[in-house]
């Protein structure tokens, strides 16, 4: 896929603005608050099916009732996504070759790896962070983990809602219990999977980035070899009366942490501030590569604002890496060192 056009109405800052791609790489400038970010938005949105900033109704312009995207493709294909606030159900529509849907298919869907300042704290930030970027990893290559994500999550809301109440039992929630191990246990093996899987290329990557010896490696925080789910089972069982007092669950994948290591030490503790930017810049590189070895197609790269948080080297880097994809680059900066890109300014 290469995208040659895209239209964004009522999306937070843009009212209507149609911007045509002329070339693999666009380079999108504009002071802070122009909405460089919104476009990126835009096209993960009609691309993934969701935003990575927020829910549909944050992406609404100020008091206006409905957004839309267009989307066009150099082989003729045509998206559009339109959300209408005043909906009681089905606010979010996507239209795909004259195909109406209100979520996106898996086959419909398009690999996107997505790069933000925010990722460069990936492994100082909190667990949350770290789990959402394993789970996103896990999205490009496994249509139906999102599916199995929200059947945990609806099961994780059940079970803490009954936790609130003084006079809730074990047997009121044995049936989430249940629900949570067997969707936490799959979420498990998926997660040590693609870890993995991960791990058989990190050290390499990374050496090829920073240009040293030395080793990266990322390691799940409770891994389990056998009777996964038994294990999940029993031990939300044995926490019922410290989640009650708590009013909410404290066993499960949603608690779980990527914990990540340099030369077999706490990579935290003991990597520079360039080192831990590489390991994440080499873990950017592996998603691009691991999505397109599992979708036979080549993943759209949004770069939002990182080029400036990159000495020179990794910028370099970046672009070597990322020559073959189509590439959207937001920066105050026009200058990326990338050659035949393309510059939109929002200015």
């Amino acid at each position: 896929m290469e995208i040659t056009g895209l239209r964004v109405q009522h999306t937070r800052s843009h009212d209507d603005e149609t911007f045509a791609f002329e070339s693999r790489v666009s380079v999108i400038t504009g002071r802070n608050g122009s909405g460089k970010t919104t476009l990126l938005e835009a096209l993960h949105v009609a691309l993934r099916g969701t935003s990575f900033r927020g829910s549909d109704g944050e992406l609404l312009q100020l008091a206006q009732q409905w957004w839309r995207i267009d989307v066009r493709t150099a082989d003729g294909e045509s998206r559009v996504i339109k959300f209408d606030s005043a909906k009681q159900t089905g606010r979010k529509q996507f239209d795909i070759s004259s195909k109406t849907s209100y979520r996106l298919s898996p086959a419909q869907k398009y690999p996107v790896v997505l790069f933000e300042p925010d990722d460069l704290r990936l492994l100082s930030g909190s667990p949350a962070r770290r789990r959402q970027f394993v789970d996103t990893f896990i999205s490009q290559i496994n249509p139906l983990y999102p599916a199995l994500v929200r059947k945990f999550e609806r099961a994780l809301k059940q079970r803490n809602t009954l936790l609130k109440h003084h006079d809730t039992t074990r047997d009121a929630v044995f049936v989430w219990d249940m629900a949570l191990a067997e969707y936490g246990a799959e979420m498990i093996r998926e997660r040590t999977q693609i870890i993995e899987r991960i791990n058989a290329s990190l050290t390499d990557t990374y050496r090829s980035i920073a240009g040293t010896d030395d080793t990266a490696t990322l390691h799940y925080s409770h891994t389990m070899i056998d009777g996964i789910q038994q294990r999940l089972a029993n031990d939300l069982h044995a926490n019922f009366e410290r989640d009650k007092l708590l009013g909410f669950t404290t066993t499960g994948p949603h608690r779980h942490d990527i914990i990540s290591q340099f030369n077999e030490s706490a990579a935290i503790a003991v990597a520079s501030r360039g080192e831990i930017r590489s390991m994440i810049l080499a873990l950017k590189f592996i998603e691009v590569d691991v999505a397109e070895q599992a979708t036979g197609m080549s993943p759209i790269v949004l770069l939002d604002d990182v080029f400036a948080e990159l000495d020179e080297t990794r910028q370099q880097r970046l672009a070597e890496k990322c020559r073959g994809n189509q590439m959207f680059i937001t920066s105050t900066n026009a200058y990326t060192g990338i050659d035949s890109a393309a510059v939109i300014s929002l200015d």
